[in-house]
């Protein structure tokens, strides 16, 4: 199957750090490839890379063929690639309602009515179970369904490409069933994910493939088995003497 995102030697530096170093990367509809490493090792860098939110100093990012690597966020969103933040950003006095109506109304760049905006947002906070507290505030949302309410955001506005940057840290275990039965149905449905997440359970349940990265570049590559077993990958996170 063909790629439909695809990265080709990215690289980002601020000051003398690289954040990112020639990392590569392809994923496909209905494939969900997991991204990991330590902390600090340019995951949600190369997150806003991809989503457009950060400028890279080289390489190229192609969407169905398109290159978009100098596209601004707001245009990367309507070549539809959109995303979640490890730290949900949302006004907090905003209902949950209305902040995924403004996805379904900026879209990917289709017209649509107010009126069919709200049946949009209806639509997606019912499929995330959060109908009934659609018109309560951010601030008076739970952890998970703050959560769930800015994926409903990002689905609204109809992406191809949909990159959750730790999305599934922080939960229970119910809750952590439930979210990761969430990311299989969207991958059922076609999308392609790139799941950011120190949940190995998650990842070794949700991925089909997985990279590695520490330090900024990619040290691994392959199934989730097959890498969290890798001697390298072993070493970057425990250190030389424990691995």
């Amino acid at each position: 199957m063909a790629a439909l995102l695809e990265v080709d030697g990215l690289t980002k530096a601020f000051g003398g750090l690289v954040a990112v170093n020639r990392v590569s990367l392809e994923v496909s509809s209905g494939e969900v490839l997991g991204l990991i490493g330590p902390n600090g090792s340019g995951k949600t860098t190369l997150l806003n890379l991809i989503a457009g939110t950060t400028r890279p100093d080289a390489g190229r990012i192609r969407m169905a063929g398109e290159d978009v690597t100098r596209l601004p966020n707001h245009l990367r969103v309507r070549k539809r690639i959109n995303r979640t933040f490890q730290l949900v950003r949302t006004p907090a006095n905003m209902p949950a309602i209305v902040t995924v109506m403004a996805g379904a109304l900026y879209g990917a760049g289709e017209r649509m009515r107010f009126k069919d905006a709200g049946y949009e947002a209806a639509g997606l906070l019912g499929e995330l179970n959060l109908l009934t507290k659609a018109d309560r505030r951010f601030d008076q949302l739970t952890y998970i369904e703050q959560k769930r309410a800015e994926l409903a955001r990002a689905l609204a506005t109809r992406p191809r490409v949909l990159l959750l940057d730790e999305w599934l840290s922080g939960l229970s275990p119910a809750e952590l069933e439930g979210g990761m039965s969430v990311v299989w149905s969207l991958a059922a449905q076609g999308l392609a994910i790139i799941l950011v997440e120190h949940v190995m359970t998650a990842v070794r349940a949700l991925c089909h493939r997985v990279i590695v990265m520490n330090a900024g570049s990619k040290i691994a590559e392959g199934r989730p088995d097959d890498v969290l077993h890798d001697a390298e990958v072993i070493r970057a996170y425990l250190g030389e003497d424990d691995a």
